[in-house]
């Protein structure tokens, strides 16, 4: 079965790609306006891009009215943002802050979370998140109707028992983030993994 996404199918690209690129990492992510207004949002276009330098991309959409979302219109003026990870626990604190609610509400409240003081960047962290990402916005790519943040990874906030000072590294056995799946609500958890090791 093929699928012509240039023709035929182009209507259907969203709903085609969101189904099969499972599962996505999300980025709930915090911003500030520049009249100090939090506000916090998931994107499930995300990942990681590179580690000389350290970058990440992801992109928020428009809302229905074609306006830009606050977290893209705040970076347009600050340049910063911080990426939160959600883990388990926090499904559907992240979930609530999916909803469209007016400018200026701050969605970290509504949710029942708190913030914390970023280092390198205006726009706080979530306390609750187990790792937050500080960013600088390097660059916005518009690509027709895509809107692609590309961050530059400043500094990395996680909690104390998912790092090895002695191998400063993450332990990943211990970080229990959720997927984006197939659209409209559906998620995955991340505790069923299997290792493989890679061929020399």
């Amino acid at each position: 079965m093929e699928l012509d996404l240039e023709k035929e199918h182009y209507d259907r690209a969203y709903s085609l790609l969101v189904n099969i690129i499972t599962p996505r990492p999300i980025a709930w992510v915090t911003t500030i306006s520049p009249d100090g207004k939090v506000n916090a949002a998931p994107f499930s276009f995300f990942n990681l891009l590179g580690a000389n330098p350290p970058i990440l991309g992801f992109c928020p959409g428009d809302r229905e009215e074609g306006m830009p979302k606050d977290t893209a219109r705040n970076i347009r003026s600050t340049h910063e943002f911080v990426v939160n990870l959600v883990d388990e626990p926090l499904a559907e604190a992240m979930n609530e802050t999916a909803a469209a609610v007016p400018h200026g509400v701050n969605e970290v409240e509504m949710a029942g979370l708190h913030t914390a003081p970023s280092t390198s960047v205006k726009p706080p962290r979530i306390a609750e998140s187990p790792a937050s990402i500080e960013c600088a916005e390097w660059g916005t790519l518009q690509i027709g109707g895509n809107r692609l943040v590309i961050g530059l990874i400043k500094r990395i906030h996680v909690r104390e028992e998912l790092y090895d000072p002695a191998t400063q590294r993450i332990l990943g056995e211990r970080l229990f983030t959720i997927g984006r799946m197939a659209s409209p609500h559906w998620y995955c958890r991340t505790q069923d993994r299997f290792e493989m090791i890679r061929p020399h």
